[in-house]
Formats: structure tokens, sequence, C-alpha cells
């Protein structure tokens, strides 16, 4: 998700994480958060360019994360001017009974309704 400067947030899919040399932001795949096409762009699956000056800041889902790692995409910035990119962080993988345990603690207690319905 990308906050810009007095926009609205926005999702899209990047190629990487900035690295702090980066001065711009590159992505595709540009919509909006209920997954429309913005009215200023021509084609979504086009390439994006925001310089960093204009993000306010990002937000990426753990999620995401541990799917590139997966995948074996790159986490940061690109070495297009062959400088290293540091290793990606370690995330802990949503497992099946993880994902089961965060469902648990949503459940409804239905004696605690039945007492707020009491009151």
């Amino acid at each position: 998700m990308i906050h810009l400067h007095n926009e609205q947030p926005m999702l899209a899919d990047l190629f990487s994480l900035p690295a702090s040399t980066d001065a711009a932001l590159v992505c595709t795949n540009l919509r909006l958060m209920n997954g429309q096409r913005p009215v200023f762009i021509d084609d979504s699956a086009s390439y994006f360019v925001f310089p960093l000056v204009h993000v306010r800041f990002l937000e990426v889902p753990p999620r995401s994360m541990v799917d590139a790692q997966a995948a074996g995409r790159p986490p940061t910035g690109a070495a297009a001017d062959g400088m290293p990119t540091p290793e990606m962080p370690e995330l802990p993988a949503l497992t099946a009974s993880a994902e089961k345990e965060a469902e648990a603690e949503l459940e409804i207690d239905e004696d605690f309704l039945q007492r707020i319905r009491d009151v």
C-alpha cells in the first residue's frame, strides 16, 4: 500500500522494496483500495515511478514478504549500480495452525453476548 502526500492510499505491486540509495519507487498494477483503476491513469498494468519525496510511507503486509521470500524475489532495491542488497529479515511463516488459532480468538463468546443482552 502506497501512501502519497495529500492522496488516498493506493495498492500496487512492487518489484522490490526501496533501498536507502533509491530516489524513486517503481511499481505496477496501481489500483485504489476498492480495486478500481484511478481516474488519472490510462492502464493500471503500466509501470509507475513515484519520487520518494512524494511518498509518505509504504505499508507492506508481512504475508506479502513471506510470499516474496518463498518465490525467491529480492526484498530490497535492485542493485543496478552494483551495490549489494541486504538480506531479507526472517519473518515467521503463517502456518495453518497459526491461522486457526487467530480464527479461534475471533470466535464470539455466546455467554458474554447473553450477559450483554440481559443488561
